[in-house]
């Protein structure tokens, strides 16, 4: 009896291998076939952005969990050509590639990515300030909190508390990722209201379990470093944000407890990825409006042909 259990045990764990590899198959192939890479393996528009301005500010943009540069480009351009900033907005790790990279790197390598970036930004400028979207705000908060030198902090629906269905997910993710490689991706509907802009969007479609757990670590991690945050902040949020709903997000500026300086904008018509959405031009005048009041307009660079 014994060793027909194992027998049946063996051959159901060789069938579900071979169904999970075939998942697994299936869904980098539509993956890649819905955005191919192109030749350095980074979807194309999904590359980091470098805008060079003036010669002493510098602005580091942060994107969002599965989500690209793309994101926050519009805001990047509005702060290099409106007001003279110099804008960096980095790849994350596995991220603006095939599924097989978003596998690969979780929240130590974002987080890295991020000190990595701002350390540079700091070595090369006079005054060096970040802006995250939803876990870019809260990878900010993290890098944030260990300077208290940043001279302004602008959060766009930061991912600083979970929804009940991911902290409920989060703990089982390492066994439900031995089940299924991937789940759906969000609802990309009630996520950008502009469908325009939603048509633009360069995310992932699918998410490794794994990836989940580490998406909730970085929001429990930066929400417990939110105290240590000296910097002014401004915290920007939708009323009609399906990931960071109205009574998680009210929750948010309380986090702030260490900075003398914390104010929450609130916006209408528009859902998470506020950046793109219809409020976006909104979104990218209170955040230059709040980089101008605490860390000091952008000294020009010098002229060129003068």
């Amino acid at each position: 009896m014994l060793r027909d259990l194992a027998l049946g045990l063996g051959a159901a764990a060789l069938l579900h291998a071979a169904i999970y590899r075939r998942r697994l198959s299936r869904a980098r192939a539509a993956e890649a076939a819905r955005l191919p890479t192109g030749t350095l393996g980074i979807i194309p528009g999904a590359e980091p952005i470098a805008l060079d301005g003036s010669e002493t500010h510098a602005a580091l943009l942060i994107h969002g969990f599965g989500d690209t540069p793309q994101t926050v480009e519009g805001l990047g351009a509005f702060l290099h050509g409106n007001h003279g900033w110099t804008v960096r907005a980095p790849l994350l790790p596995g991220h603006g590639r095939g599924l097989a990279d978003f596998d690969a790197y979780g929240s130590d390598a974002w987080r890295e990515a991020v000190h990595q970036a701002y350390a540079s930004l700091k070595a090369q400028y006079e005054t060096v300030v970040m802006a995250g979207l939803s876990m870019g705000g809260a990878l900010a908060t993290l890098e944030a909190a260990s300077d208290p030198s940043l001279p302004a902090l602008v959060l766009l629906a930061p991912y600083l508390t979970a929804p009940a269905k991911a902290e409920r997910l989060a703990p089982l993710a390492g066994v439900i990722n031995l089940l299924v490689p991937y789940l759906k991706g969000g609802d990309k509907v009630a996520s950008i209201f502009d469908a325009a802009a939603r048509a633009r969007v360069l995310g992932a479609g699918a998410v490794p379990p794994k990836r989940i757990r580490d998406l909730v670590a970085v929001a429990h991690d930066a929400r417990f470093a939110a105290a240590d945050v000296r910097a002014p902040t401004l915290l920007i949020h939708s009323r009609t944000d399906y990931r960071i709903p109205l009574p998680l997000a009210q929750r948010h500026q309380g986090f702030f407890t260490g900075t003398a300086t914390c104010e929450q904008v609130w916006l209408d018509g528009c859902g998470h990825v506020i950046t793109v959405d219809f409020c976006r031009e909104q979104v990218w005048a209170a955040t230059a409006a709040w980089l101008h009041r605490h860390a000091g307009p952008p000294t020009p660079p010098p002229c060129r042909a003068c």
